[in-house]
């Protein structure tokens, strides 16, 4: 069995979790408190992040990307990367998009600051910083409505990790109650279809002592 370093409301590991059940494999879940830096943990990733798999060979993966690109080489049924060059280039694309330029404007000021480092011990959250994280989402999520009303999906026909991606950012920051949804109602849409599937249920299952998510964060009717 695959084993699965990870943090509960991280986006990138939560990314690896949806893939891992969209492809039914099965993986033992490993909390891993990142901020300890614990050597063991360490000699697996010397980055010090999660996600990190421990493949049934024993072999280790690090980055949730490169994780992902793994899965789907040895699990292709159900195919998340498109067969064509330009719809990999496009899934790619718009993984690098919420892995690199969400996650830095809205991810890390939400989460960051209302959850992360409260468990780290960095002290209270930075109000100033929740207020940008606050005020960068709209933008994004006029961005997933423009996407959602011209495709299927996100990348073009078919789900794909590019809405995985995306859904495991928003859901990470809904937990934390920072998405304004009745914002754009083509993003909310797309969310509820992916919120619905099978494998995102175990993300939504998800509850953090002392921080409760929003009432809505779990209705697949939101």
């Amino acid at each position: 069995m695959h084993i699965l370093y990870h943090q509960p409301i991280s986006p990138f590991s939560r990314k690896i979790r949806v893939i891992l059940a969209e492809k039914k494999l099965e993986a033992e879940f490993v909390v891993e408190p990142v901020w300890q830096r614990r050597q063991s943990f360490l000699a697996l990733n010397p980055a010090g992040q999660v996600p990190v798999l421990v493949d049934v060979k024993s072999r280790v993966i690090a980055d949730s990307n490169a994780i992902a690109e793994y899965l789907e080489e040895i699990q292709a049924n159900p195919n998340l990367l498109p067969f064509d060059a330009i719809g990999r280039a496009e899934t790619r694309r718009l993984m690098a998009w919420f892995d690199d330029k969400f996650n830095a404007e809205v991810t890390v000021p939400q989460v960051g600051e209302k959850l992360y480092k409260r468990l780290s011990g960095g002290g209270p959250p930075d109000s100033a910083v929740v207020r940008a994280g606050t005020q960068n989402i709209f933008t994004h999520l006029d961005y997933i409505g423009h996407l959602a009303e011209r495709r299927n999906w996100l990348a073009g026909d078919d789900f794909s990790f590019a809405d995985i991606t995306a859904a495991a950012h928003l859901s990470a920051v809904d937990y934390v109650g920072g998405v304004p949804w009745d914002h754009n109602g083509e993003a909310r849409t797309w969310y509820a279809r992916v919120k619905s599937r099978p494998s995102f249920r175990s993300v939504l299952s998800d509850h953090i002592p002392g921080l409760q998510p929003p009432a809505h964060y779990a209705d697949l009717d939101f």
